[in-house]
């Protein structure tokens, strides 16, 4: 989308906007702003921005920059969906160039799935080697 700069830079985001979308989310509802702000941190950033340099979408990575990475809270504000802002997004973190050469990368979505596979992002083969910690009320 003409317009529209992806950056990593972490100066540039916007927490409460972050916030207010990501603790009205399925995958994160109602995480505190605190934990978020740590996450957010610790982890590979990708801001979407529109002209005037508000932020209009969001991406972050979890990696050791050398084997594994995890993809999580992508978003794009409603007024801005479908205009290609997710795969804008989407482009730089596959093209980031601390994420090249993972042996695996990861994320978990339950509507996104069409997004993801042009990314190269398949279904789990073998889901019986993967374990995992899961508390979905963590936040409650």
């Amino acid at each position: 989308m003409q317009g529209i700069k992806i950056s990593s830079d972490h100066k540039n985001l916007d927490i409460q906007l972050i916030h207010s979308f990501v603790s009205q989310s399925y995958w994160a509802k109602n995480i505190p702003l605190q934990t978020l702000q740590k996450s957010i941190d610790n982890s590979l950033v990708f801001g979407a921005y529109n002209q005037n340099g508000e932020q209009v979408g969001f991406a972050r990575v979890i990696s050791d920059k050398a084997t594994f990475a995890y993809l999580g809270d992508v978003f794009v504000v409603d007024s801005y969906r479908g205009k290609g802002i997710s795969k804008l997004l989407m482009e730089a973190v596959s093209s980031h160039p601390d994420l090249q050469g993972l042996r695996r990368f990861m994320l978990a979505t339950s509507d996104a799935h069409g997004l993801y596979s042009k990314f190269g992002f398949v279904a789990v083969e073998n889901p019986d080697i993967l374990m995992q910690i899961w508390n979905p009320s963590v936040y409650e």
